[in-house]
Parts: C-alpha cells; sequence; structure tokens
C-alpha cells in the first residue's frame, strides 16, 4: 500500500532563494500588494494543498545579519502574516492559514485574539506557527529588553545557550496561554435569547489566571471560542529542545529530515519526538510531523540547475538551508516526498524557492503527480484544518476542570 501525507507550502516574499525577487518570473513591485499573496494561496488551495504558512519577522534584517552593512540586494520589508491571512481568508475555499508569530515581543492576548478572529473569517482554517528569540535588531526595534538572542553557540547546540534556551521557556509559556485563552470561553457561553435579555452566561466565560516566569495573565479572551476551539498550534524544530517544546504545545511540528548530516536521519528525528512525547506530551492526540523540503522546480534537471546557478550567482553564494534542497522536476520533488512518506511523516512542508514560479510548479505538476500516485491523503475540504488533519476539536479545559469539581 502507498503511504499517504499531506501536502502543505511555506510563503516567503519573493521566494526562498535570496535573489529569487531577480527572476523575470518574479512579482518584486507587488511583494507588499495583498493581491500578490491572495493569487498565491488561491493557487495552492485550487491544488488542494491542506495549509499554507506564512512568513513574518521584527525586524528588517534577517535573524543573527548584523544591522551595519544592510546588503541591498536582499528583499527587505514585508507585510504583516496575521494581517495578510486575515485578507485572504474569504477569498480561498478550503486551505489552512498558518501565520508566522514569534513571541519574545508581542503579547500573547494579542496573538490569541488575532488567531481567533482569522479563525472565524477562515470558517475553522486557522492555525500559528509559533518562532521563539529576540535578535537585537528586534529587542531594538521594541525597546523593552536589554539581552536575547545575539548569536547561535559555537557547538551549534541550542541547550549550550542560556539566552536560547530561556527563549523557548518563553515560547511554552506562550503558547500555554494561547491554548487557556482560546479555551476561556466555553462553546455555549453566549445565548442570544432576545426575549429575556440574556445574551451571554457570564458562568461559562473564565479569566485564566496565569502567573508565570515570563507571564502573569488573570483575565479571558474578548473573542468567543472560535469554530476549531483551538486553532492550529505549530512550531519548525531542529534539536531536542525545540523537539521537547513541539511535543508539549503543539499540534504539528515542521523539521528539516537531512541524510547528510548527522542526527538529521527521518528515523532519528522520529525516534526523538516519539521520545519527548512519551515524555511532556499530555494532549491526547499525537504530535503531527511534517518534513521541509526547499524545492526549486523546472522542467528538465539541467534546466533546474541552470536556474539555481543563476540564482546563486546573483546572490554571490550557493544557497544554504536547514532543510534539505531539491533542485530538478516535479518528478524528483515527488520521490522525495514519497521518500518521506515511507519514513512515516505525516506530510511534507515544501518552501518554494521562487514565488509564484515554484507554487505553481508545486500546484499544477507535484501535487498532480502525487495524487496519481496515490501519495496525497484524501482531502474533499470539509470541516475545519484540525478535522482535516485528523484532529479533534478538543473540548474547553474549563469544561473539565468543572466536571472534576463536582
Amino acid at each position: 500500500m502507498t503511504e499517504q501525507l499531506h501536502l502543505a507550502i511555506a510563503l516567503e516574499r519573493a521566494g526562498w532563494h535570496p535573489a529569487a525577487w531577480r527572476e523575470e518570473t518574479a512579482r518584486p513591485h507587488d511583494l507588499t500588494s495583498p493581491r500578490y499573496w491572495r493569487d498565491l494561496l488561491r493557487i495552492a488551495d485550487d491544488a488542494g494543498v491542506a495549509l499554507a504558512t506564512i512568513e513574518d519577522a521584527l525586524a528588517l534584517t534577517d535573524r543573527f545579519e548584523q544591522v551595519d552593512g544592510l546588503r541591498r540586494d536582499r528583499v527587505r520589508g514585508r507585510l504583516d502574516a496575521v494581517l495578510v491571512a486575515s485578507f485572504a481568508a474569504p477569498q480561498t475555499r478550503r486551505i489552512g492559514l498558518v501565520p508566522t508569530v514569534t513571541t519574545a515581543h508581542p503579547e500573547p492576548f494579542h496573538v490569541a485574539t488575532g488567531i481567533q478572529t482569522l479563525d472565524f473569517a477562515s470558517r475553522g482554517r486557522a492555525g500559528v506557527r509559533l518562532v521563539a528569540g529576540a535578535s537585537a535588531a528586534e529587542r531594538a526595534n521594541f525597546g523593552r529588553r536589554a539581552s536575547g538572542v545575539d548569536s547561535f553557540p559555537a557547538s551549534g547546540r541550542v541547550e549550550d545557550s542560556p539566552e536560547i534556551v530561556a527563549a523557548f521557556r518563553e515560547a511554552g509559556e506562550f503558547a500555554d496561554v494561547l491554548s487557556r485563552l482560546w479555551d476561556s470561553w466555553q462553546d455555549d457561553a453566549i445565548i442570544r435569547d432576545a426575549a429575556t435579555g440574556r445574551f451571554l452566561d457570564a458562568d461559562l466565560i473564565h479569566n485564566i489566571e496565569f502567573d508565570g516566569e515570563f507571564f502573569s495573565i488573570t483575565g479571558a479572551s474578548i473573542v468567543p471560542r472560535s469554530p476549531q476551539g483551538r486553532p492550529l498550534l505549530t512550531v519548525l524544530a531542529h534539536q531536542t529542545v525545540p523537539y521537547r517544546l513541539a511535543a508539549e504545545h503543539a499540534d504539528l511540528v515542521f523539521v528539516t529530515p537531512r541524510d547528510d548530516l548527522a542526527g538529521f536521519a527521518p528515523s532519528e528525528i522520529l525516534a526523538e519526538l516519539e521520545a519527548a512525547s512519551a515524555d511532556v506530551r499530555v494532549a491526547r492526540e499525537p504530535l503531527r510531523a511534517f518534513a521541509d523540503l526547499l524545492v526549486l522546480i523546472e522542467e528538465t534537471a539541467s534546466a533546474a540547475r541552470l536556474a539555481a546557478d543563476r540564482l546563486d550567482d546573483r546572490a554571490g553564494a550557493d544557497l544554504t538551508s536547514d532543510a534539505r534542497i531539491v533542485v530538478g522536476t516535479a518528478a524528483d520533488v515527488v520521490d522525495v516526498v514519497r521518500e518521506l512518506a515511507a519514513a512515516g511523516f505525516d506530510g511534507v512542508r515544501l518552501r518554494p524557492a521562487r514565488q509564484p514560479a515554484d507554487v505553481i510548479a508545486i500546484a499544477e505538476q507535484v501535487a498532480p503527480l502525487l495524487r496519481a500516485a496515490g501519495a496525497l491523503r484524501e482531502d474533499d475540504g470539509a470541516g475545519t484544518l484540525r478535522q482535516r488533519l485528523g484532529l479533534v476539536r478538543p473540548e474547553s479545559r474549563y469544561v473539565r476542570e468543572k466536571e472534576f469539581a463536582l
């Protein structure tokens, strides 16, 4: 039997190659146009892609990039990912919308209400991808923190940086607060009985009373419980500390399997996620794992290699990535995706090197080939994003707490 998985896509400005904006097929003048993002999301939506993540950041520079001597040949500036997703929500039909949010500076209350609003706007297709950390450039934009994550440790190990470990603890609290705020209204809190003058049952709205290392929050969300109950919570993880964050708090984790790096083989990553889940996960649902691939797709392998070389020349360096890079035909991408399906991943998230060119190739070539091979999970677009990923709609924790108190 052919192993099946979900297909996701990761949208990043002009694409994941830093020189992608210089391609003839690129739309650099439209990067701050809502219709640019609507067009990309509709292309993926019509192709049956399960969800799209939308990249975001809180600084003009890339993470750990020096502010002084800022390179002028890179795309700078971006639109707010949550607002982009909210704009696209009523203009798409089925695709999950998962904007990126950095946990170091925004308040969880604001993020919780924004994502709940997106869940209503999309009729149950919202999620969020949480990113830990507070770089120097990000801190300078907010002016509230004297220290944070200024560099990656020389060892390459997250646990060797107290600042990064603290950032992940903060991200864990942030995720916890989000889920509590999303639970703070029970499903039947709103009555809307005009005859009796009762709009809501105040006993079914709960202050979350959270007091942690980084956040202290007393109140409830201002947004009623949204269609999914809790929108999809996702993270990208590469090592033990973020794997444990995902296992404890996330519904879905994006990972970067690579056979050329020790510790990053698919079996090693899945084994570590399973061990972390056994240790810290309390959710009934198993953690879903999606493997990331950065893809550049042309009709022939030689044409793809020429396109990649042209972009590398313009960038002044070969493309590098935390994820495996596949430069070739749609069939080449499908072969790798099927390998990952056989390894046990629940899905694959494709990062298009060039937008819109590789988004179109994913929609018009990769997705049909996967479907023809029986490698895509059946998805008629019905129901919420959680339902389509095989996740139950969680009951508010405050219903359970009340039952336990009786």
